[in-house]
């Protein structure tokens, strides 16, 4: 758990089902079709579905495109909508870049894969890394993004600790003991990780990621295992902390942040920075609730998500928003 929040900030209370759904590698269900688009970062594996009104899903640092088979099962596989699911270079199916990708580097590769499909714009829904990556593309590709959703989004508070390591202990000491552990046993972390799993320690180690770690279906905590990428991590830890959040003051499109009252990487006050920056953003603060939130809530996920939507087309189409009103606060 993370150090104790001054903050107020409002809070939803849910009674969705705990983590609902498993993690599925299988595209059929979702009618996905896999292919390898080539970027300058190298090729990237998407699954992708044509549709209307496409939506962008963006995963973190320790997922692929699986992370968000939870919110496709809630969603009923979002039987209306376009969907993208994309590995980005080092993570899933894609092979490691040459180097280290940065967020420009990140953006480029979204911009490519969204070339190669034809898609002029998309509505950006990342966990994470990729919450920050949807930010990024906001900034720099306006005409590209009609929302974002930030879920569980490293954003004010894991950037300070990135670059105040010390202050970090204090604030998020999770996040802070990950980055050192990784940055001492690199290449080692996985394999350590596996042996942990052998033992019967995963659980115990993934604990301070999800709020009931024990209700986890098995396959949530392979993907855990299996999708960490340590110098990956240690390279997003370090782009973060040269990033300046200033640059979301140019966001113009509808934004909606979700996050977890147990995010062990983000602070409620991390809500409360994004709507100074960002004042057109929605806040979503779940109780019950980790760092995983479309995993552990899909169902809340997907009603704050439509709200963004359903903004981005409206305001894409100069027509007033719609009624989907997800249970928030601002």
């Amino acid at each position: 758990m993370h150090a104790p929040d001054s903050t107020a900030a409002p809070r939803v209370v849910t009674t969705d089902e705990y983590a609902p759904f498993p993690l599925t590698s299988d595209p059929a269900r979702w009618s996905l079709r896999r292919s390898v688009v080539d970027t300058a970062s190298g090729p990237v594996v998407v699954h992708a579905r044509p549709g209307d009104h496409p939506v962008l899903f963006l995963h973190g640092v320790a997922g692929s495109w699986t992370t968000w088979t939870p919110l496709l099962d809630a969603a009923d596989g979002h039987p209306s909508r376009g969907v993208v699911l994309l590995d980005l270079p080092g993570w899933g199916s894609s092979p490691a870049p040459a180097r280290p990708l940065s967020v420009d580097d990140a953006v480029a590769v979204v911009s490519e894969v969204l070339d190669a499909l034809g898609l002029a714009s998309v509505d950006v829904v990342g966990h994470s890394m990729g919450a920050f990556i949807g930010m990024h593309l906001a900034v720099t590709a306006p005409e590209r993004t009609r929302s974002v959703a930030l879920v569980s989004g490293t954003t004010f508070a894991g950037i300070d600790a990135a670059r105040h390591p010390l202050r970090g202990a204090v604030t998020l000491p999770a996040f802070t003991l990950l980055r050192a552990g990784l940055a001492v046993t690199r290449n080692a972390a996985l394999p350590l990780l596996r042996a942990s799993d052998r033992i019967g320690l995963l659980r115990l180690l993934a604990a301070p990621v999800f709020t009931h770690v024990r209700r986890l279906d098995r396959s949530v905590l392979d993907a855990f295992v299996e999708e960490l990428r340590p110098a990956a991590f240690l390279a997003a830890a370090r782009t973060g902390a040269g990033y300046d959040t200033e640059r979301w003051r140019a966001v113009s499109c509808p934004v909606v942040a979700i996050s977890g009252r147990d995010d062990v990487f983000a602070r409620a006050s991390d809500l409360d920075g994004l709507r100074r920056v960002v004042p057109q953003a929605r806040t979503v603060l779940l109780d019950d609730c980790g760092h995983f939130a479309h995993v552990e809530h899909p169902a809340a996920v997907v009603r704050a998500v439509a709200d963004a939507a359903v903004s981005g087309t409206a305001a894409a189409s100069r027509t007033p928003p719609g009624d989907a009103e997800p249970r928030r606060s601002r």
